[in-house]
């Protein structure tokens, strides 16, 4: 991806412009010298991987693409497999722009001329395995810390980074951004390719990183995008229902999340680090003790038997207070966090951070510094008489945490504006109703990203939870749904804006459009009050 991967353009420059003839001038000696410094792509080819090879494996490359609109002079194109198209489909025009070499599933009738043409029978793995070779294995040289589960990777990941980076530089891939240690860049997915993957990685390597956390989702571990990576801790945050329209089942859900602890996908982590407070991890931690007693299980929760506790809760409308506890001692926590959720994921963050040798009693003055994280009950303060608070929530698990936390905390009306994605688990539409009728004094449904279908058809899914259609009102523009909840909300209430979070645009088929709720909401408090 441009801004993403550092290209070797010295030798990109040398497959481009290589001189024909072959008279020993100076110009002719340089590219030379660059081609003889050259990765070969026999480095990166084990003997059994290819299932047929056309052409030369002693062909010198001068890097890794995926994309056939990305590729240069001398690259190496993997044809990759999807759900739209085939990457098969543009070699002709990877071959164009210049590609050495191609890495598909399937073998063309008529191979280019050329270039050499591997045929392997999964591009995709082939792609994690040829990446962390090209890149020197730069997670063995980090600390990884890999984040999954279905709630909370976000919020857990920035908050390791902050208990890891008080004298070093930590490294980061999520939802809301990548940080390569010397510079940061805006994310296009939780998971990246394994390609994105190793070349940050090898980034945050060469800027000085000893440690690096990322969320890891579970297409991400599905598509083999974290194959062959070495985690040093994995943490297990908790599972409810999500995705399913890519895991059809709550079980294969889980056991999709459970290959990051089992092996599935490389080596077993050192540490797994699961949340004994929700019942997935619970399976989870009971799987790990029997079928790999030799990994070290570090348990976190308010349940009495987590090794790094939560003790003497106390919820507040503006932070939280708890006491932390682990086998080695106590320390009174101030996090400005809310919700029980929020205990949660500041338990796994330490717990975390305790397995990688750091010592809990210096977490409390760490964590009184963390602000939050971009979108994730992110409070919007205009000078206006209620609360106003915007969230990534988009399951119903998530959407009942969030209220349920505000429900409890509010002194007035509990307001949500809310919405669920199209081309998405339409399963879990009706379940995201009932949860918001459940705590909400009134709910504005809306758009969230419907991408290609109708937000009417999406609308018809959703009122299957209703159950007071007096609670909830329908709105097609979101922008208009917002503005609505800010006029219906009075001091001592609070409005909960969900499903998008830090996210700034809308996506409508294949469009996409720029939208950020937390500058929207900005935008009518102004204009509301310039009309009072």
């Amino acid at each position: 991806m441009i801004g993403y991967l550092v290209q070797d353009h010295a030798l990109v420059r040398a497959f481009r412009d290589r001189p024909k003839a072959q008279r020993r001038t100076r110009e002719y000696l340089e590219y030379n010298r660059a081609f003889k410094m050259a990765p070969i792509l026999s480095d990166y080819i084990k003997e059994g991987e290819a299932l047929a090879i056309k052409g030369s494996l002693e062909r010198p490359i001068s890097g890794l693409v995926m994309d056939s609109r990305r590729v240069v002079p001398g690259n190496l194109f993997f044809a990759l497999p999807g759900l739209r198209s085939d990457g098969i489909s543009f070699v002709d025009e990877a071959v164009s722009r210049g590609a050495s070499a191609i890495i598909g599933q399937t073998m063309p009738r008529h191979p280019p001329a050329k270039v050499t043409f591997i045929q392997v029978a999964d591009a995709r793995a082939m792609l994690a395995r040829v990446s962390q070779r090209y890149y020197k294995f730069p997670d063995r040289d980090l600390s990884v810390v890999g984040v999954t589960g279905t709630n909370g990777k976000t919020t857990v990941t920035h908050l390791v980074r902050h208990l890891l980076n008080e004298s070093e530089r930590v490294g980061l891939l999520g939802t809301i951004s990548y940080d390569l240690g010397v510079r940061t860049v805006p994310s296009y997915r939780t998971t990246p390719e394994s390609l994105d993957i190793f070349g940050m990685l090898a980034q945050m390597r060469d800027a000085g990183c000893r440690n690096a956390v990322m969320e890891v989702s579970s297409h991400g571990i599905a598509q083999n995008r974290v194959l062959g990576l070495e985690f040093e801790v994995a943490v297990f945050t908790n599972l409810t229902r999500d995705h399913l329209d890519f895991h059809k089942t709550l079980e294969s859900y889980f056991e999709v999340k459970s290959q990051l602890f089992a092996g599935g996908v490389g080596p077993r982590p050192r540490v797994a680090v699961v949340n004994l407070d929700d019942p997935y991890g619970v399976r989870l931690a009971e799987r790990i003790r029997a079928e790999a007693p030799g990994m070290r299980l570090v348990t976190f929760g308010e349940h009495a038997d987590a090794l790094v506790r939560a003790e003497s809760v106390n919820l507040r409308f503006r932070d939280t207070g708890f006491t932390l506890a682990w086998p080695g001692g106590t320390v009174a926590v101030e996090s400005s966090l809310v919700g029980r959720y929020n205990v949660s994921n500041v338990l796994a963050a330490c717990a975390a951070a305790w397995a990688l040798g750091r010592d809990p009693k210096g977490f409390a003055a760490r964590l009184a510094g963390f602000k939050g994280v971009p979108g994730r009950m992110e409070r919007i303060e205009e000078g206006q008489a209620f609360n106003v608070l915007v969230d990534y929530a988009h399951t119903d698990d998530a959407l009942r945490n969030a209220l349920g936390m505000l429900r409890a905390i509010t002194p007035g009306k509990l307001l949500v504006v809310f919405g669920c994605g199209g081309n998405r688990d339409k399963t879990k539409r009706p379940r995201m109703v009932a949860a918001v009728q459940e705590f909400a004094d009134h709910a504005f449904a809306t758009a969230d990203n419907p991408r290609s279908e109708q937000v009417a058809r999406i609308f018809e899914d959703m009122r299957a939870g209703v159950t007071d259609p007096a609670k909830i009102t329908w709105i097609d523009d979101r922008r208009r749904a917002i503005s609505l909840a800010l006029d219906s909300a009075k001091p001592g209430d609070s409005l909960l804006i969900a499903g998008k979070g830090h996210e700034g645009y809308q996506e409508f088929a294949d469009t996409v459009i720029p939208f950020d709720d937390r500058q929207v909401v900005r935008e009518l408090i102004a204009i509301k009050a310039l009309r009072t």
